[in-house]
């Protein structure tokens, strides 16, 4: 395995973790689907995740392609998770989340804030 692939691996297994320790025991990381991927990690409803651990960022690709894993998997949402330069695997709950604004106002109505449309 590469090393990139190896801190991929790294970055998605401590997400995965974290996750669990929050509340979702069904997270796991998803196996690889080739042109068809489905997103790095699954086990949270209508979700797909996304991650990258990359010394460079290029968050509109990743944004791009977090879409097309959305599309892919039929979810919802999609969810780009960076780990940030600098901190730490075990600090998975500091790696950032990126989404489309939109994402977020659906999300905070479906938890019922905001008026309704």
């Amino acid at each position: 395995m590469s090393k990139a692939k190896q801190k991929g691996t790294a970055a998605e297994t401590a997400l995965v973790k974290f996750l669990q320790g929050q509340g979702f025991p069904g997270a796991e990381r998803r196996a690889l689907a080739g042109i068809n991927d489905l997103g790095d990690i699954t086990g949270t409803p209508c979700l797909v995740w996304e991650v990258k651990n990359q010394k460079k960022y290029n968050i509109p690709e990743w944004l791009r392609e977090t879409e097309i894993e959305r599309n892919n998997a039929d979810a919802d949402y999609g969810v780009l998770v960076v780990k940030p330069n600098g901190v730490g695997l075990t600090k998975a709950g500091e790696f950032w989340a990126i989404m489309p604004v939109q994402f977020i106002v659906d999300l905070l109505r479906e938890a019922g804030y905001g008026d309704s449309k």
